[in-house]
């Protein structure tokens, strides 16, 4: 994401290496002054860039399946790290309370 946002900027900077700038719906678009002026100042982001157009096409069940999934993974591996920091903090001597 970071490298995207890079290209993007360096290519409406006009650095050749970077390719030419285009605008992409939700993402990135050029505007004028004028534009902003009409605006009232507004730079909120959807104003002038839109939505774009990417759908989630994953089924909301299968979606939330998978994440609910991940984030059960997540939780397990979490304890793990706990329990490892806890144990070598007292290796050092700390006094470790769990809270």
């Amino acid at each position: 994401d970071i490298r995207r946002v890079s290209d993007v900027y360096l290519a409406w900077c006009g650095d050749k290496q970077a390719g030419k700038y285009s605008d992409v719906s939700g993402f990135c678009k050029n505007v004028t002054l004028s534009e902003i002026r009409k605006h009232e100042y507004v730079l909120t982001p959807v104003r002038y860039v839109g939505v774009g157009s990417q759908l989630d096409e994953e089924p909301f069940e299968e979606k939330m399946g998978r994440l609910i999934l991940q984030w059960s993974e997540l939780q397990a591996e979490s304890k793990k790290l706990d329990a490892a920091i806890t144990k070598n903090m007292k290796n050092l001597g700390l006094n470790v309370e769990k809270v």
